[in-house]
C-alpha cells in the first residue's frame, strides 16, 4: 500500500495499578471524530481520556471527502493548512450520461476564501495529523490505544466504563461519555437504542487505484467525474475523483444482487479498472465492497453519554456528509461542554446539541437518501424521470437543477434553535460565519482565522464596540483598542453589509445581529445563547 500503517505506541494506563480520579470527559474512539473532540476540548483547557480497541488509522482511504466549513474547523483545530498542503484540491465536478456530458458545476465560483470548496484526503492521513496534534496537549489528552470498552454504566451525574487492555483490566469513571465508535457503535448497541432509517440495498464497490497516469486524459486540474449508465460500465453508475500520491478513488454501482465476496476480488476488479483506464498501467491499493444506510438515534444526548459522528448518524457516501457532519458535531458541542465544565451555562445547554445536530444530521439524511433514489431509481417512473433530466440537462438549464449525484456537504442552518436571537441580515442568526480575507497590522489574514473559537462581536460599521466580559471584538475598517483589520477587495462588505454587528458563537455561527452596540441586548444575546433563555 502507498501509505505506512504504523501503529501507536501503547502505555499501560495508570487505573491498572492505581484508582484513578474522576475525570470530566472520556471519548471512546480516535478516529478523525474523537481525535478532533479531544483537540477542541483541550484548546478550551478541558482534560479529557481518549480510549481506541485499534492502535492503527483506519486501513483504506475511506471518508476522503473535506468540505470548506470543515477545513475552517479544522484549521482552528490546528490541522487545517497541513490538510490543504498534502490533500487534492477540487471545485468543479462533471456530470455524464453515457459518454456526454450533461452539466458542470462550480462550487467555489467567488474568490476571497482561505480554503477550496473540497479537498481530498485520505481518512488515514487525517487521523495522523490529528493523533500528532494530540500530542501538543501532553496534560490534556490522555490518549490509549488498545484501551477496550467492554461496558458502561450511568449513574446520573457520572459514568463508569469497564476497560479491557493487553495487561488487564480496569475501571474509570467520567463526568461525560463522549460515543465517538463510528457506525458499528458498541455504545449504542449495549443501550439497545434504536436506529431508524432506510437501507439501501444496492452494493458499491469502492476501489483505491495508484497511477502515475491521470484518468483526466489531457485535464490536469482534479475535478470530480460522475457518471449514469456509463459505456465502460452498462447500466449502473460510476463516479471518479483525485487523491494524494497518485491515488485514484473509483465508485461502482453493482447492484442489488451482487456478491460482495466475489465482487471485492482481483480476478473481478481489475477487469472492471481496465474497462475504465486501459492500458495505463495501475496498482490496486485497497477496495471494498459495501451497502449503506441512512439513519439516526432519535436522540444523540442521554444524560451522560453524548453521541458524536458515526455513531449518531450515518449516511450514503454520495455527498460527502459523513465525515463532514461529524465534525461539525464536534465544532458545536466542544464549546457547550467546555462552558457546562466551568460553569460558565446551566447543564441543559448540552440539549441544544442534540437539538441542533439532530436538526442538521436529518438535513443531511433527506439530501442523502434523495441522491441515492436519483442514482438508484426503484421504479420504472423513477427511472424515467431520472432519464429524462439527464436528456434535457445538456440543453437546457433548468434540469441541470434536477440531476442529483450528491448534494455536497455545507454547513445547515440552525435558526430552529432557541440558542438564537431573531434577527435580520446579510448573514442571519444560525448561518455560519463566511470567510473573507483581511489584512491586519501583522498582515494578510482571514476571518476565519481571527474569528472562531469564541463569542466575538463582529462589524464593519462606524460604531464602535463594546466592551463585555465573555466576548471578543473584531473591527473591520475601523481604528478602535481592539483588534481591528481592514477588509480586502471589499469581500467582507459585500458578504456581512457595513451597518450591522454580529454576535458569533465560538462554533462561527451567527446568535445575534444588532444595529446599534447597546451592551444589555448583546450581554442577553450571549446569555440566551449560552443555555439562559431571557
Amino acid at each position: 500500500m502507498a501509505y505506512d500503517y504504523a501503529p501507536f505506541p501503547y502505555t499501560p494506563p495508570p487505573g491498572l495499578t492505581q484508582s484513578e480520579a474522576r475525570h470530566q470527559v472520556v471519548i471512546v474512539g480516535a478516529g478523525p471524530i474523537g481525535l478532533a473532540m479531544a483537540i477542541d476540548l483541550a484548546q478550551r483547557g478541558i482534560a479529557s481520556v481518549v480510549l481506541d480497541d485499534n492502535n492503527v488509522v483506519s486501513v483504506g482511504s475511506r471518508a476522503i471527502c473535506w468540505a470548506k466549513r470543515t477545513l475552517e474547523i479544522f484549521d482552528r483545530l490546528g490541522v487545517g493548512e497541513r490538510m490543504l498542503e498534502k490533500g487534492v484540491t477540487w471545485k468543479v465536478g462533471r456530470n455524464f450520461h453515457g459518454d456526454e456530458q450533461v452539466y458542470a458545476f462550480d462550487l467555489l465560483p467567488e474568490p476571497g476564501h482561505k480554503y477550496p470548496a473540497f479537498i481530498n484526503l485520505q481518512q488515514y492521513y487525517v487521523e495522523q495529523y490529528l493523533a500528532e496534534r494530540a500530542q501538543d496537549f501532553p496534560d490534556l489528552i490522555d490518549l490509549r490505544f488498545l484501551n477496550k470498552v467492554t461496558n458502561h454504566t450511568d449513574h446520573g451525574d457520572h459514568v463508569t466504563l469497564d476497560i479491557t487492555t493487553p495487561d488487564g483490566d480496569y475501571t474509570l469513571k467520567t463526568d461525560y461519555y463522549i460515543a465517538c465508535d463510528g457506525a458499528g457503535s458498541a455504545t449504542r448497541t449495549r443501550m439497545d437504542l434504536p436506529f431508524e432509517g432506510q437501507t439501501f440495498e444496492e452494493h458499491f464497490l469502492i476501489v483505491d487505484v495508484e497511477m502515475e497516469t491521470s484518468p483526466f486524459g489531457n485535464h490536469d486540474t482534479p475535478e470530480r467525474w460522475f457518471w449514469f449508465n456509463p459505456p465502460f460500465h452498462n447500466g449502473q453508475s460510476a463516479l471518479l475523483h483525485k487523491q494524494p500520491d497518485n491515488i485514484y478513488r473509483i465508485d461502482l454501482q453493482l447492484g442489488p444482487e451482487t456478491d460482495p465476496k466475489e465482487e471485492a476480488t482481483e480476478a473481478k476488479v481489475i477487469p472492471r479498472i481496465k474497462a475504465i483506464v486501459g492500458d495505463t498501467p495501475f496498482r490496486l491499493d485497497w477496495m471494498s465492497v459495501y451497502k449503506f444506510r441512512c439513519a439516526k438515534l432519535d436522540r444523540f444526548v442521554h444524560n451522560r453519554v453524548i453521541f458524536v459522528g458515526d455513531s449518531a448518524h450515518v449516511v450514503s457516501p454520495f455527498g460527502a456528509r459523513g465525515g463532514n457532519g461529524g465534525i461539525q458535531d464536534v465544532d458545536n458541542l466542544g464549546w457547550k461542554l467546555s462552558a457546562i465544565l466551568k460553569g460558565d451555562a446551566p447543564t441543559t445547554l448540552i440539549e441544544s446539541y442534540n437539538v441542533e445536530r439532530v436538526h442538521g444530521s436529518a438535513e443531511n439524511i433527506l439530501n442523502s437518501s434523495r441522491a441515492t433514489n436519483f442514482m438508484t431509481p426503484k421504479t420504472p417512473i423513477e427511472a424515467l424521470f431520472r432519464d429524462a433530466v439527464l436528456t434535457l440537462a445538456a440543453a437546457h438549464p433548468f434540469a441541470r437543477k434536477l440531476i442529483n449525484s450528491g448534494r455536497l456537504s455545507k454547513p445547515c442552518d440552525l435558526s430552529v434553535s432557541s440558542l438564537q436571537t431573531p434577527g435580520d441580515a446579510p448573514i442571519r442568526p444560525g448561518f455560519s460565519m463566511t470567510d473573507a480575507p483581511l489584512a491586519g497590522p501583522d498582515g494578510p489574514t482571514w476571518l476565519t482565522d481571527v474569528a472562531q473559537g469564541a463569542f466575538t462581536l463582529l462589524t464593519a460599521s462606524t460604531k464602535a464596540l463594546p466592551d463585555i466580559d465573555g466576548v471578543n471584538r473584531i473591527g473591520i475598517n475601523q481604528s478602535a483598542d481592539y483588534p481591528c483589520y481592514h477588509s480586502v477587495n471589499g469581500h467582507f462588505e459585500t458578504r456581512y453589509g457595513t451597518d450591522k454587528i454580529y454576535l458569533l458563537r465560538p462554533d462561527g455561527h451567527v446568535c445575534a445581529v444588532f444595529d446599534t452596540p447597546d451592551t444589555d441586548p448583546i450581554i442577553a444575546a450571549r446569555h440566551r445563547a449560552l443555555g439562559a433563555i431571557t
